[in-house]
């Protein structure tokens, strides 16, 4: 069956592209859409062409198995061109998504109608590469040169009256697609039509535009190459000819495919492409999640109702008396408040959030949900509780999760009732916002159950990891190696703010000193000191001696830095230095790249411990809980691969 089929309504020609799933622009597409050019271009009684598409979505992007492999005639930018240069003027009748090659082939119809919710954009920049068929050359033709920096240099889509706004559609069409964007071109075929895209003039900014441009990019860019060079080829489209951006444009991305950032990127892709739907559960069907229950309104619980609401299930909010109940659901409404403030959400969204939560101490509220998740206090004997009620009120089919972050779940579902139905589901705070989901089955925990925890991460759009039991989890059993070895460093004398800076420039958000500073360093002090208390040999750590001096972060005016009421910005400490100065026996320098080396490569050799030991399932595995949960960068494909890469 042809991936492209022509039908004709009069005059008009409609030609649909139907390759399930998402319509990618593989080389069949390609040379379908291409003999499809010719065969409408030698019938003259067509006067207008309207491009539509079958299924959940317009043309959604590159074809992702051909990536890479060396390209295959037609190239993506001659059909562009040849769509351009077609006798009869193509329109391009948008729904779902046009991204990347699929709103290049939407950028090179003369014309382009979308429906309200559809979404065009240029991703090319979260791949490592940039466009490379005219999206950063006929963009700044048709919106300027300030949408289309936004567009290529963040690769953010933009919804169809956004884009309708600022000049890339033509129309928004209600009601029926393909009916609207037929009646729009027999209107269009009746007027003077406009230009191609490419023959149109872009009007270029001041040397100044630029210059801000530059310095906002490579700051939102951390260290990822791709956006500053869409940059630059969206200057070359405004301040040379068509042809010469053209060649530049395709010049740049095929250097940018073979770099070690594309690999990293795609290798993420992937990755998280696999994981919300594992092969092994690809037959099991999960429960149905109609009502959802939470156990503890504090910062955590609020955030997992907020997501949960966000993704339209009902929430029931169980605390322990009126006041908590209370606190509770004003903590979920800060959270939706917040959303009407950065203009995310109107006064009326926010309030049908609100109102999709239920308050309430009585545990009976919960004999009907499907699923219920505790979030109480990091507490093995107040957790153990929790679950003892639930196993007396819920149903014995209900999924009953907790969302512990270092306890053993097994240890929390003793005596539970029906314990397949039982399952760690590690949220990551803020649980509204962050998208990593670490699902820490038990050996009791059924197939469906296991199921469950990984429909609920495609329902909350998270990315889904599968965790075996280990103190940690994948991402916390990292992140304490990780620590240990910065602090490793400071005892060989390297200077706390030093390793900071070395691991922001390696392009994480922080370095591991001030992160701990800003969560408190008291947390995992009370983790160390209460398995010092059970009898374990846990060697005595330098944020031990900070906090037992009183330094546990920026809320108590100090940690490993010092601050000024008011300011968050981190001051060197000289009574950090007198503290741990007994500890210290200075060793040779290292470069700031040799510190990033240093601690990535511990990382990755804590990761692949994991892996020995069965707790993850793969590398991508580890590499997406380190990118989504804590921060590492993107652009490097975490820390297995970066050190794959390296070595």
């Amino acid at each position: 069956m042809s991936v492209v089929t022509i039908a004709r309504q009069g005059d008009i020609a409609t030609v649909t592209v139907d390759n399930p799933p998402v319509n990618a622009l593989g080389l069949a597409l390609r040379q379908g859409l291409w003999d499809a050019v010719a065969e409408l271009d030698a019938d003259p009684s067509v006067r207008a062409v309207v491009l539509i598409c079958a299924g959940r979505t317009f043309i959604a992007g590159a074809d992702v198995t051909e990536f890479g492999k060396p390209p295959v005639e037609p190239h993506l930018p001659d059909l562009v061109a040849r769509i351009e240069a077609a006798t009869p003027p193509w329109v391009a009748a948008i729904h779902g998504s046009a991204l990347g090659g699929g709103f290049e082939v939407a950028l090179g119809c003369r014309f382009r109608v979308a429906q309200p919710d559809a979404s065009v954009g240029l991703p090319e920049v979260t791949l490592g590469i940039i466009p490379g068929a005219g999206g950063t050359v006929r963009t700044p033709r048709l919106c300027g040169v300030e949408t289309s920096v936004d567009m290529a240099t963040s690769g953010k889509p933009l919804r169809a009256p956004k884009a309708l706004a600022a000049g890339l559609i033509d129309a928004v069409i209600q009601g029926d697609l393909l009916d609207g964007a037929v009646a729009f071109a027999r209107e269009a075929i009746e007027k003077p039509l406009p230009l191609p895209v490419s023959a149109r003039e872009v009007v270029a900014p001041d040397a100044g535009f630029w210059t801000d441009s530059e310095k906002a990019v490579a700051k939102a860019a951390k260290g990822a190459a791709a956006p500053a060079r869409a940059l630059a080829a969206i200057r070359k489209a405004a301040e040379a000819s068509f042809t010469e951006a053209m060649d530049f444009e395709r010049e740049t991305f095929i250097e940018l495919r073979g770099t070690e950032q594309a690999a990293a990127l795609r290798a993420v892709f992937f990755a998280e492409r696999a994981a919300p739907r594992p092969v092994a559960l690809r037959e099991v069907e999960p429960a149905p999640l109609r009502k959802v229950a939470v156990i503890g309104g504090g910062t955590m619980g609020a955030g997992i109702i907020a997501a949960l609401r966000d993704a339209g299930l009902p929430v029931t909010l169980i605390e322990q008396d009126d006041a908590a109940v209370e606190r509770g659901l004003a903590n979920v409404a800060k959270v939706f408040d917040g959303g009407v403030k950065r203009g995310k959400l109107s006064e009326a969204q926010a309030q049908a959030l609100k109102d999709g939560v239920t308050g309430t101490t009585d545990y009976a509220a919960l004999a009907d949900a499907d699923m219920v998740i505790e979030a109480v206090f990091e507490e093995i004997s107040v957790k153990r509780a929790v679950f003892a009620r639930l196993g007396e009120v819920c149903r014995s089919d209900a999924v009953l999760a907790t969302n512990t972050s270092y306890l053993d779940p097994r240890a929390i579902a003793e005596d539970l009732p029906n314990p397949d139905r039982f399952i760690g589901l590690h949220f990551f705070s803020p649980a509204n916002v962050m998208k990593l989901l670490e699902i820490v089955p038990t050996p009791e925990t059924s197939a469906r159950t296991l199921a469950t925890g990984f429909a609920l991460g495609r329902l909350l759009k998270k990315i889904p990891v599968q965790s075996g039991i280990c103190e940690g989890f994948i991402g916390n059993r990292i992140l304490k190696r990780y620590r240990a070895a910065a602090e490793g460093l400071v005892r060989r004398g390297v200077p706390i703010a030093d390793i900071d800076a070395a691991m922001r420039g390696y392009g994480l958000a922080m370095g591991p000193f001030e992160a701990q500073d800003l969560g408190g360093l008291d947390i995992a002090y009370l983790q160390r000191e209460g398995a010092r208390a059970l009898g374990q040999d846990v060697p005595e750590t330098l944020g031990d001696i900070l906090v037992r001096a009183g330094r546990k972060g920026q809320k108590t005016g100090g940690g490993w830095y010092d601050y000024v009421a008011g300011d968050r910005k981190p001051q060197v400490s000289t009574a950090v230095a007198e503290l741990l100065a007994a500890q210290i026996r200075p060793d040779a320098a290292m470069t700031a790249a040799e510190i990033a080396q240093t601690l990535v490569a511990e990382m990755a050799a804590e990761g692949q411990a994991i892996l020995d030991e069965g707790i993850a399932a793969s590398p991508a595995d580890i590499d997406l809980v380190k990118i989504h949960g804590y921060g590492f960068p993107r652009w490097r494909g975490g820390p297995m691969f970066a050190n794959r890469a390296r070595g």
